[in-house]
């Protein structure tokens, strides 16, 4: 046992103030993120319009893939992407409208995924980048620096996004480069339109096999409304009842015979083209 004095012990615990310090400062200015103040600005994102245009496509089973490879491989889309994410980075998200601060926040979390991704490429899964040696994926890593806080993919989803407007279907709109997360948007989001394209994007979800699954009357469901089953009313009726609000007629009707969740699942594997 190593041995420690009293001033050992006294400097110690003062660097674990700082550090407590250090960090309460820094989740009250992520959480200024997360109020009701707004403006009247709204953003571009032509560029990111552009790039997916380009570089996402529907796939066959219904999942949008990227074609990381390819992009990496571009002399001109993978420093349009960064220019893009800079851009955004520059931009007071305050002055903006409340629908395009949601857009704005999907867009920057969608496109600093994808750098992620490109940064590390080759990879089979997201979980595969770690921010640590003992965290798997790069969720807590520093991915852009807004209004001179450092942000990480975690802070915008759950501490911005999720805190910030209280709405179930901020897990239809950020994308985490796996199959079995909710569908890429093929365009940048705008805050014009939000709400219905929200909605696309959770029927989306849920009429496919990855978002809801019956096998006989057993009903599985993506592991996103158990991690997250607070955000979709908390108990199993709740959350089929959200199923429900966008499944299609066959399957609500088989939602509304289901009383329980019989089991989840979810597919890691990277969202990548084929060939990628």
């Amino acid at each position: 046992m190593t041995h420690l004095n009293r001033r050992g012990l006294i400097a110690g615990g003062a660097g674990l103030t700082v550090s407590v310090a250090a960090g309460s400062v820094m989740a009250q200015s992520v959480t200024r993120f997360a109020g009701r103040q707004a403006g009247r600005a709204v953003a571009d994102h032509a560029a990111l319009d552009a790039l997916l245009s380009c570089r996402a496509r529907n796939s066959r089973d219904g999942v949008v893939r990227v074609d990381y490879a390819g992009w990496l491989a571009s002399s001109a889309d993978r420093p349009a992407l960064g220019r893009y994410i800079d851009t955004l980075s520059v931009l007071d998200p305050l002055t903006l409208t409340r629908p395009e601060q949601f857009a704005y926040w999907a867009n920057l979390y969608n496109a600093a995924t994808i750098r992620v991704v490109l940064d590390a490429w080759p990879v089979r899964s997201i979980r595969d980048i770690r921010s640590s040696l003992l965290v798997a994926g790069p969720w807590k890593k520093t991915v852009v620096r807004v209004g001179g806080v450092d942000l990480s993919l975690n802070d915008i989803e759950h501490e911005i996004l999720r805190k910030g407007w209280s709405d179930p279907r901020v897990h239809y709109a950020v994308n985490c480069a796996s199959f079995s997360c909710p569908n890429l948007l093929l365009r940048a989001w705008r805050g014009a339109g939000l709400g219905a394209g929200l909605d696309a994007s959770a029927r989306g979800y849920v009429n496919h096999s990855r978002g809801v699954d019956f096998n006989g009357s057993s009903l599985t469901v993506s592991s996103i409304y158990k991690w997250y089953a607070a955000d979709f009313g908390g108990t199993d009726a709740r959350v089929i009842a959200h199923l429900s609000q966008y499944a299609a007629a066959p399957l609500a009707a088989r939602l509304r015979q289901t009383s329980r969740i019989a089991g989840d699942d979810y597919n890691w594997a990277i969202n990548a083209t084929t060939g990628s």
